[in-house]
Order: structure tokens, then sequence, then C-alpha cells
């Protein structure tokens, strides 16, 4: 069965390495860049979507789907979408709606940055404001209790109060859900603590083969 990791905004794909060499072997795991499978089109939440669902069809069977905040955005939209196609769930620092205060205080933070600070990121500067403007209203508070594949809430003690509050809302609202807070870790789990994300990560997908 395949294994798909999904990275955030503020990284590319291979934010996920590190994590990876700690884990167990045996896995396919796929780690899509989300600038890349836009294949040109405008940098919209809808437009990403859409290409994560192009890129999910052309895998046979069901997937075990592991996503962080925006990478989690778009893992709890698809598995909602196509419960059928997601095997496990792990949501790691992901929001169930965009928290519009934190959200707009980063986006003044984004015009002072210069361009190449985004080379790092999954978009451009000019992208990353047509991305942020798509995504602001996006809210899944109503839908989460639909989830009903096994799903893990991974989030990192020192990530932002909303990150922890939406985690903890994950898990009281998914029925299918457990909760791990990581010790000394901030918002970019499979960065800051990739050892044991990776423990996590095994000891979860041994008990749900």
């Amino acid at each position: 069965m395949t294994y798909m990791f999904v990275h955030g905004s503020g990284h590319q794909a291979t934010s996920w390495n590190e994590t990876i060499s700690y884990m167990e072997g045996g896995k396919e795991i796929l780690c899509p860049n989300l600038s890349a499978i836009l294949n040109g089109k405008e940098a919209s939440y809808a437009n990403l979507y859409a290409s994560f669902i192009e890129y999910c069809d052309k895998i046979d069977g069901q997937i075990h789907l592991c996503g962080l905040s925006l990478g989690g955005i778009l893992a709890l939209h698809y598995a909602l979408d196509f419960p059928e196609k997601v095997n496990t769930l792990v949501l790691i620092g992901t929001p169930h709606r965009i928290p519009k205060i934190t959200f707009g205080i980063q986006n003044m933070l984004f015009r002072v940055l210069p361009k190449s600070v985004f080379e790092k990121m999954a978009f451009s500067k000019k992208d990353m404001f047509i991305f942020g403007d798509s995504i602001k209203n996006l809210d899944f508070s109503d839908r989460v209790q639909h989830i009903t594949c096994p799903t893990l809430i991974i989030c990192g003690e020192k990530d932002g109060a909303h990150f922890r509050k939406a985690a903890r809302f994950l898990a009281e609202n998914i029925k299918t859900a457990e909760l791990r807070i990581l010790d000394n870790t901030g918002h970019v789990v499979n960065e800051e603590n990739p050892r044991a994300l990776a423990k996590e990560l095994d000891e979860y997908y041994g008990g749900n083969k």
C-alpha cells in the first residue's frame, strides 16, 4: 500500500527526508512537491486541491495519507471527499479552519521579506499572496465528524496556540482519532523533531496496516 507525506506551504517535499530516514524500511512513500503538481496553473487553493486529487487518482488502491499544516489541510479535505481512497489519516499541525488574525499577521510579515526567502517555500512570494487570499475562508469545522478512517493527530508542544487548539478540536470531533503531543517541538515537526515523528509514525502504521 502507498504512503503519502504532504509538506506545508513554508517548505518543500525534501522536508520529509530526515523523518523518512529514521523510519522502518519497506514502505513505498510518495512526497509530492505542491508547486510542481500545479503544472503551471495559478497558485489558488482550488487549483492546488484539484491537482492534488489528480495526483492521488493515479495511485492504485488506498493511501496512508499524512500531511503537515497545508499538507494536512489537503489530506483532511481529500479524506472527507474520497473516504474510500484513504486507509489512514495523519494530521500534523493542521488547522480545521484558517485562523484569520494569525494569517493576516503572517501575510504582513511576508510583504517585507525578500523574494530569496521564498525559494525554500512551496510557492514564490507572488504566488504566496495569491494562495493566501484563496484559502483564508476555508473551514472544515462542520465536516470533520464525518471522517471514519483511523486518524492520528500530532502537534508540537511549542506550536502556536491556534494549532494546539485545532489539534484538540480534531481529536475531540473525529471519532477514530488519537492525539499525540511531541515535547520540545514547534510547528514544523518533520524538521524540528524528525526522529520522534518517525517513531510515532512507525508505531501508528504498525498497528494500522
